[in-house]
């Protein structure tokens, strides 16, 4: 059956690479995918499904219900673009100067709506499934947005699942993790102010520009001295900017970081003592600091119960030696997390390619494969078929069964 469903959906191909292809050339920021939402939600009018708008600016939800079934499934695709000028020289090459799918979002959205049309037109499943095609997963958060205005009490989930294609993964490969799978990330930024001077008399200026690279220095000694050694934690100064001429010691300098963690309370940890250092050291200089600190992502958490039954419908679609059924965490971030936050689902990982001349994701080199369509739609359309079925222990019994081994 596995191989039939992907020879199934490989008739419908070439239709669904022209419809990657055109989101690749429109691309959208988050939250203004305007075109982008206003193409998935005449596919999914066109074939059936309930078609909901305008949650978190651009979100579109499709439901689909079969037979007396009481499970839901929610299945979420990511569908902005990034702030990036391309560079690959593709035909299909992005319109708009500036923005690409430097991610994968098209071929994402692409994938979940190829496995749209075929559940609706021959899938065999009893109970609601939930399409949710999610913006600003970039920035600023679209999973949130769509949350706080009501995902969940209008489209109630007892499981979702997301997918994301990763260069570095062979194609054909489905990558899955239990527990901690994506780190957290934290945007910080620092003012330190000072009293500017003359560079020939420094004694008559308080230097933001010393104080603020003592701080640099002394910010990665949290993760070499405070954070246990086995613990996973990131603090990167990625700018430092201050002053213009040499011989004028500025008022104010500013450093901007990012700060991941693979666990809650390392998080808090990272926190605690980026405050506590900040500000002492920057006294000991005679500045004033003041630290902006947003949280952004949380850590992603896959449910044990969820991924095992993802990593199934791998095994089951592409065989076991497809499959990496416990992959290492990675140290990036998805608004995903939210979602997994609020309903017990997974993240998985469909591999974009390994071979030479590939790049990774955020890159103005990087385009989707478009091998992938059929299988990434193959798949979801048969964990639909596989949760959404009669003979489906609930999730929530499920739990309660020995836990998989790592």
């Amino acid at each position: 059956m596995p191989n039939r469903l992907i020879q199934s959906l490989k008739a419908h191909g070439e239709e669904f690479v022209a419809l990657r292809r055109d989101l690749h050339r429109h691309p959208e920021l988050g939250l203004n995918e305007v075109r982008t939402s206003q193409r998935i939600a005449d596919c999914l009018q066109r074939w059936g499904y309930e078609v909901h708008r305008g949650l978190a600016t651009t979100g579109v939800v499709g439901t689909l219900r079969r037979g007396t079934g009481h499970r839901r499934l929610g299945l979420r695709a990511d569908m902005d673009a990034l702030p990036l000028q391309e560079a690959t020289g593709k035909p299909w090459t992005s319109a708009h100067a500036g923005v690409m799918h430097a991610c994968g979002h098209d071929g994402h959205t692409a994938m979940l709506l190829a496995a749209a049309r075929h559940l609706a037109e021959v899938g065999t499943f009893t109970g609601t499934l939930h399409l949710i095609f999610q913006p600003a997963e970039e920035h600023p958060g679209g999973a949130k947005l769509m949350i706080e205005q009501g995902l969940f009490e209008r489209f109630p989930c007892d499981a979702i699942f997301a997918m994301h294609n990763m260069p570095g993964i062979a194609q054909g490969r489905f990558a899955f993790r239990e527990g901690a799978m994506m780190a957290s990330s934290d945007d910080v930024v620092i003012t330190l102010e000072g009293v500017g001077g003359h560079g020939a008399m420094p004694h008559r200026a308080s230097d933001p520009i010393v104080a603020g690279a003592a701080i640099v220095s002394a910010l990665q000694t949290i993760v070499s001295r405070n954070v246990d050694p086995q613990q996973t934690a990131i603090v990167t100064v990625g700018a430092f900017n201050a002053g213009q001429a040499n011989n004028v010691i500025p008022q104010t300098a500013r450093l901007s970081l990012s700060v991941r963690a693979l666990d809650a309370s390392v998080r808090d940890l990272l926190e605690q003592r980026i405050r506590a250092l900040v500000q002492l050291q920057a006294e000991s200089f005679g500045v004033q600091a003041r630290i902006d600190y947003q949280r952004d992502y949380p850590v992603l958490v896959n449910d044990p119960t969820a991924t095992q039954l993802a990593r199934g419908v791998a095994i089951e679609l592409v065989g076991a030696e497809h499959v990496v059924p416990q992959c290492p965490p990675f140290t990036g971030s998805e608004d995903f997390a939210v979602m997994l936050q609020h309903c017990p689902g997974s993240y998985l990982l469909i591999g974009n390619g390994d071979g030479p001349g590939g790049c990774m994701v955020h890159n103005p080199g990087y385009d989707f494969n478009d091998d992938n369509l059929a299988l990434g739609a193959a798949y979801w359309a048969l964990l639909a078929e596989r949760f959404l079925s009669d003979s489906t222990q609930p999730l929530k019994d499920m739990h309660d069964e020995q836990a998989l081994p790592a």
